[in-house]
């Protein structure tokens, strides 16, 4: 077999398998082929025919005559590229087939609950149609252009922001904005504000002060779609939403206005939310895509990263979480946007007394790893032992940031309505 590695290593690129063959014989010697390329043996029909022969495989795939003829049917590798193509194409083919043939017996067999039947079935598609896969490698012209076109928009705006607005200006001076396909990670211990930072956060980009709106979705894994829009109403229209549980709000007073004012707001906002629970990270980035094909959209929020369920519970938690982790930064370069993912610190900050690192990240060094910025929420150093998230003010720590600094700074919380501000003395 002529330069066999590198027709190995081609067909590994573009996700060939030995499931990926019809006949079952081709299957069996390309896993013995893949064995050899991975212990970096060398690939001829020789080799394979004794590694058969010892695995007692060799007469089922049909001998060493039938190796002899597979291997002598293509002399040159020049055509390699046409048929991994070809074996990609028709065995992509067979499972849209399998799975399309099951979703036609299944309809037949129906007996309730569309919904999550027609998930089901989506899922099963998108699943398949993830093995499609493109030349990724590109000569260095087209990203150098890509970032000289970044570089001038940059100058032309003068240390403006180029990405979507946080709504806080001394975190917008440090990020200039959430860039497009970067991952954002927001952490903090429980009860400290991160829903309400990233509401906050929401807001801004799809109701900004100046320029056009970012189209947002926040996939809600905590809270249902109505208390979010209820939290968000209170916060813009600056209402004390426990005194408007308790009744004790006129009926005829400002509030209502306000609260009307901002209904009609949000109303004609680009924001989406997605409320679903015991959602796993494919079915959170299948959600995402069609979301997207639809609108456009500008910035993703899910709340939150320990609550996606995992694919396989069998795999340990720290597993489960670096597979969502690594699939919400895929979600953030596939579809072009930020990704703000909101996510839980362990106890060793408070245990120690001291501000939050990285390490503390909650279930998976990856998630460290995989995420271009690290937000921590913290109290501020100057906090007695009582502070809670219910005092004026916080802490919000750049623990990360790839292609900028990282540094600390403050943010005013006005505790009757759950919403953060910039911070004033």
């Amino acid at each position: 077999m002529i330069d066999g590695s590198d027709v190995v290593s081609r067909c590994l690129e573009a996700r060939i398998g030995p499931e990926s063959f019809y006949v079952p014989a081709h299957g069996i010697i390309f896993e013995k082929i893949q064995d050899l390329y991975n212990r970096q043996t060398l690939i001829d029909v020789a080799v394979i025919a004794e590694e058969l022969k010892n695995s007692r495989q060799l007469e089922t795939v049909g001998g060493y005559a039938f190796l002899t003829r597979v291997s002598g049917a293509i002399p040159t590798t020049a055509q390699a590229g046409y048929f991994i193509e070809r074996v990609r194409e028709q065995h992509l083919l067979r499972e849209l087939i399998r799975s399309a043939t099951g979703a036609v017996e299944e309809c037949y067999n129906f007996s309730g609950g569309i919904d999550e039947f027609v998930d089901q079935v989506e899922q099963r598609i998108f699943a398949v149609t993830q093995n499609r896969v493109s030349e990724s490698a590109k000569p260095m012209r087209e990203p150098t252009k890509e970032a000289m076109n970044i570089i001038t928009k940059m100058m032309m705006k003068k240390g403006e922001m180029t990405g979507a607005p946080s709504g806080f200006h001394d975190l917008d001076k440090l990020t200039f904005g959430f860039q497009r396909q970067e991952m954002i990670v927001l952490a903090a211990r429980p009860s400290m504000g991160k829903t309400s930072l990233a509401l906050n956060i929401a807001e801004a980009a799809t109701i900004p002060r100046k320029g056009e709106p970012f189209p947002t979705v926040i996939f809600s894994l905590e809270m249902s779609a109505s208390q979010l829009a209820l939290r968000m109403l209170c916060s813009r229209a600056r209402v004390n939403m426990k005194l408007l549980r308790d009744g004790l709000l006129s009926k005829n007073g400002d509030e209502q206005q306000r609260l009307v004012e901002t209904a009609d707001e949000f109303i004609k906002a680009p924001l989406f939310i997605d409320d679903s629970s015991n959602l796993s990270i494919m079915q959170l980035r299948a959600k995402a895509r069609r979301i997207h094909a639809r609108h456009k959209l500008g910035l993703i929020i899910v709340d939150y990263l320990q609550l996606l369920s995992p694919t396989d519970s069998k795999v340990p938690r720290e597993q489960q979480v670096a597979e969502a982790s690594r699939g919400l930064k895929a979600l953030a370069k596939e579809l072009d946007v930020p990704v703000i993912v909101l996510s839980q610190l362990n106890r060793s900050s408070e245990k120690e007394n001291r501000a939050p690192k990285l390490a503390d990240l909650r279930e998976s060094g990856s998630i460290e790893q995989d995420a271009d910025v690290v937000l921590m929420l913290a109290r501020p150093k100057d906090a007695d032992d009582k502070f809670q998230v219910a005092a004026d003010s916080a802490e919000l720590i750049v623990a990360k940031q790839r292609n900028g600094p990282v540094g600390e700074l403050r943010l005013t919380f006005l505790r009757d309505i759950t919403r953060f501000e910039n911070y004033t003395q």
